[in-house]
């Protein structure tokens, strides 16, 4: 069957999408008026996304507890839970959901195609027969409910959803956001919070919940994306059938609206919270904020991602550069939000003053009127055309698949005009207008246009408040108080059962029926040989070269590797900083500002990373290094290694003023990571009690790291020769032949060139007798409560397995799928209302349990006990073991970038990794049973047993439990 023989639908376009290498379709579903739009290509990675148009008309949360709650059973898959279900035994390399401002998207990927099948069969019945109109536990679990034990007791708010975005209103980072995004659309949908205001998330009612779900989620609303190797016509054909045949069109009102222009700016006030202990200077954020046109324009929306490079990302741009000058502000920072129907431009000053505000908008005037009247400096704008341009054709987003990423942002115009999903992603000639215009005026007119006489703007200032979360607990608290007082005996009575019926529910799993209705694959279909090692190993003038030959569309990613094994402990948390200043300060030949436009003109960048490598023989054995990476076409390959060389033998660190600015950055940005996402640094720290590497990655990107650039900053003046003299130390350590692996992934031929380059680089690398220190790493328990003024927690517990003499195997990667999607996910997660858990059972005994998002303390360090009996009680069939199996094996055998192949394969030469060890992994995991997971019940006590804890959370949480830890202080202190 073929595309144009399908009567149900209408082919609206048909076009060969060079860019993509892609057959592009866009259809119309005949009966319902279903939007469709297909990339057909040779990409094993299929992706299958179904998206509706859901801008939310209060900020209940609507659209975000939706999207969690229709995951939860449908018609075909009444089991509680099917995403968790998928999440175990699927071989996806991607599975999830997202709420955005205006729209809410179910995406899945995967190159089975049975699997694939499956996904997208469970997706489409769960976004369009979900259980939530015959389970309204469902909406109590992901939504927000009351919740008491008995009559006597306080009631609380307990939800998924409710918990997640206290975490979120808690991070003064996403606070700014949501104010922009209000303050730009007052008469939008946009000026409500589609995630859910966890103040007025308690105002929705189930039968709104219900109503809105009728309205939104049905064909007429509805954005179907296939890509990828497959039979189109087959897909759709199975789609209408199934699925979209049963509905008639109706008519919906989801358009989104425009904001009319202001005639003037609106301004914002707005208050964040601290702790006690944390001073209130410098901790305000001023940000002006413009609309910019439409996502419509294709030419504004890579336009202004130019104009933002030039004036505030890159080193020492324009704007970003007047604003450090003046002192306003550690941090300044920009957003290009275009993935909205109008996109607005941010420019923001963190870690600043309020009284500083008219120094910060007139500093803005003052420099944007410069540039419009003498130019943007043209390299700088080569350079982010270059930079941009390299990242689109590269088209390598990580382990994410680009079948995925086209569709994502298909959206940020297919939803604004049904004609049009690949204005954004068929980007060549848009790129090349942007080269023909540098010497035009064009960008000094659009800076001219839309960011100084633009009236439609918006001036948000978020200043910290001591003891606000405290005092929004308190009157939470009191607002309880008196509902509880206002119910009748026989209502209190009527709502500890609903709480005690609710616990019951999630206590009860889904019966073996509704079981075996979750489509699923059979170990016969999973492949018994690992994924091979891709590397050769040469030698150029006794170094060690690896040579990975892989297809990579003629880009090069050199690796070069130094051994820091002569670096003394007490100089990693300056590698830390010279990580992040390498490329960003003045060298012999270039000014920072220069360096940076003259390494992106030619290349898609360079960075540095700090790395350690377990022996994989003997893992208390590891190695540490510095790693210098950059991604280059090949025939640019002499420039890399010549700037390499540039940047580490010649920087300049002296200059106080350009290290402040860096480290004032560095702090800023580690401030707002650690107060979004703790669970990483609870988890680093907790284990760094225990073990040497976890230390390491604390000293060089943790929590001492953070202490270290908080203290430096604090006397930088009086310590500004001794940091210059310890970063020059560390280059002097560091940068020498002796220390140095070359690595190379990219096409055979290209071998010789680097081979030639690298016999010219390394006799300029740091020569002459140096101290050699080996670092020698002491774990200390110390068991943390980090005070932080968030209204949720990141509990993490530690331990080494090794301690216990038990020996790494493979069936541990099942155990930690078997964790996160069954006893955390169903006690941390569905009964405990965090937003997340995760868990990890390492190859050198390290090992940890962390929660996300959490409002438990006491209530979760339970829960990771209980952990070893619901172990050495477990049972599973043969379906439930492949199951698990199949899912462990799906984050495996994930598609590799080919970047990450050659990562994958340089970990292995660096660990003395072989084969037949990750064989014999494989071979552990594929044969595994019940009884082998009974097993882990000891590595799973062996951990718990250190008794380590690190704890992010609330002040006064930490503060009520401060028994459990060994100290107790503000994570913040400067």
């Amino acid at each position: 069957m073929k595309l144009n023989e399908l009567n149900t639908y209408e082919i609206l376009e048909e076009k060969w999408v060079a860019d993509l290498n892609s057959q592009s379709y866009l259809l119309r579903h005949k009966k319902t008026g279903a939007r469709v739009f297909l990339l057909s290509n040779d990409d094993e990675n299929k992706v299958f996304d179904i998206a509706f148009r859901t801008p939310p008309y209060d900020s209940t949360g609507l659209p975000h507890i939706l999207e969690h709650s229709v995951l939860c059973g449908s018609r075909k898959y009444p089991a509680k839970d099917p995403f968790v279900e998928l999440a175990k035994g699927s071989l996806n390399t991607f599975l999830n959901a997202m709420t955005y401002p205006d729209k809410t998207v179910y995406p899945v990927a995967s190159c089975n195609d049975q699997d694939f099948q499956n996904l997208m069969d469970v997706y489409l019945d769960a976004v369009f027969y979900p259980n939530i109109y015959t389970r309204p536990q469902i909406f109590k679990q992901e939504g927000w409910h009351y919740e008491a034990e008995d009559v006597q007791s306080e009631i609380t708010i307990n939800g998924v959803v409710y918990n997640e975005m206290k975490g979120a209103f808690s991070s003064p980072d996403d606070m700014l956001d949501r104010e922009i995004f209000n303050t730009l659309f007052p008469d939008t949908a946009y000026s409500n919070e589609s995630g859910g205001d966890p103040d007025v998330i308690p105002e929705l009612s189930y039968e709104d919940f219900l109503a809105f779900h009728k309205k939104y989620y049905h064909p007429s609303n509805c954005y179907i994306y296939l890509y990828g190797n497959m039979d189109m016509a087959e897909k759709l054909d199975y789609i209408d059938k199934e699925y979209l045949s049963s509905f008639d069109k109706i008519e919906i009102a989801s358009e989104i609206s425009l904001q009319q222009p202001f005639d003037e700016p609106i301004k914002k006030m707005k208050k964040y919270s601290i702790t006690n202990e944390e001073p209130l200077e410098n901790h305000t954020y001023l940000s002006l904020n413009k609309v910019i046109g439409t996502s419509l324009d294709k030419e504004l929306y890579v336009a202004f991602q130019i104009i933002e490079y030039a004036l505030l990302l890159a080193p020492g741009a324009v704007l970003k550069q007047a604003l450090l000058d003046k002192g306003i502000g550690e941090d300044i920072q920009s957003t290009f939000e275009n993935g909205i129907y109008q996109p607005y431009f941010s420019i923001i000053s963190k870690n600043t003053n309020a009284d500083r505000l008219d120094d910060f908008l007139s500093t803005i005037e003052d420099v944007l009127q410069e540039v419009v009247k003498n130019g943007i400096d043209r390299k700088a704008l080569l350079a982010a055309v270059n930079f941009y341009e390299f990242r689109y054709r590269e088209a390598d987003f990580g382990s994410y698949p680009k079948g995925l990423m086209y569709g994502l942002q298909a959206f940020d115009s297919w939803l604004y005009d049904d004609f049009k999903p690949l204005i954004h992603i068929e980007a060549n000639a848009t790129y090349q207008k942007m080269r023909d215009n540098i010497e035009s005026g064009y960008f000094e007119e659009l800076i001219d246009k839309y960011l100084l006489h633009n009236s439609h703007a918006s001036i948000v200032v978020v200043q910290p408040e001591r003891g606000l979360t405290a005092k929004t607990d308190r009157e939470l608290a009191e607002k309880l108080a008196d509902y509880k007082a206002s119910l009748s005996e026989q209502e209190l009575k009527g709502l500890v059962e609903d709480s005690i019926a609710l616990k019951a529910y999630q206590d009860e799993g889904s019966t073996k029926e509704e079981l075996l209705t979750i489509p699923m694959l059979k170990r016969s279909d999973i492949k018994k040989e690992a994924q091979p090692f891709i590397y050769e190993v040469d030698h150029i003038d006794d170094r060690t070269f690896l040579k990975h030959d892989i297809f990579t569309n003629g880009i090069g990613y050199l690796n070069l590797v130094f051994s820091t094994e002569s670096v003394p402990q007490e100089l990693f948390p300056c590698l830390g900083i010279l990580k992040s200043v390498l490329g960003f300060v003045n060298t012999e030949n270039f000014s920072y500002i220069d360096l940076f436009n003259e390494i992106n003109i030619h290349s898609g960048g360079i960075s540095f990373a700090t790395a350690t490598y377990l022996d994989a023989k003997d893992t208390k054995m590891f190695k540490t290094t510095m790693e210098v990476k950059t991604k280059i076409l090949y025939d640019k390959l002499p420039f890399a290694f010549r700037m390499i060389k540039e940047i580490i033998m010649t920087s300049d660190f002296s200059d106080e003023k350009r290290m402040r600015e860096i480290l004032g950055m560095l702090k800023s940005r580690m401030q707002s990571n650690m107060t979004s996402a703790g669970h990483s640094t609870a988890a680093i720290r907790a284990m760094s009690y225990c073990s040497q590497t976890a230390m390491i990655a604390d000293a060089t990107g943790g929590l001492t790291f953070y202490r270290y650039i908080e203290d430096l900053l604090a006397h930088l003046s009086e310590r500004m020769g001794e940091l210059n003299e310890d970063l020059k130390k560390c280059m002097n350590l560091v940068f020498r032949k002796e220390n140095l692996l070359i690595d190379f992934i990219g096409a055979a031929e290209q071998f010789e060139t680097v081979k030639k380059e690298s016999l010219s680089f390394m006799p300029e690398l740091y020569q002459g007798a140096y101290e050699k220190t080996k670092a020698v790493w002491i774990p200390e328990k110390k068991n943390e409560g980090l005070k932080t003024s968030s209204k949720v927690q990141y509990v993490a517990v530690a331990g080494n397995y090794k301690d216990a003499k038990l020996p790494y195997v493979g069936t541990l990667k099942i155990l930690k799928v078997i964790m996160s999607y069954d006893y955390l996910w169903m006690n941390v997660r569905v009964k405990g209302g965090a937003y997340g858990c995760m868990n990890s059972f390492g190859k050198s005994g390290d090992s940890y349990f962390v929660s996300y998002r959490d409002p438990n303390l006491t209530k979760t360090l339970e829960v990771y006990k209980g952990a070893v009996e619901y172990l050495k009680n477990f049972h599973a069939d043969e379906r439930d073991m492949t199951k698990y199996i199949i899912g462990t094996i799906a984050d495996l055998d994930a598609p590799m970038t080919p970047a990450i192949k050659g990562a994958r394969s340089l970990g292995a030469y660096m660990s003395n990794e072989s084969f037949e060890a990750v064989q014999k992994e494989r071979d552990e995991i594929l044969s595994a049973t019940d009884e082998d997971i009974q097993k882990l019940s000891d590595y799973v006590e062996a951990m718990l047993d250190a008794n380590l804890i690190c704890v992010l959370g609330g002040e006064e949480t930490i503060e009520a439990e401060k028994h459990l830890f060994g100290q107790v202080e503000n994570i913040f202190k400067e």
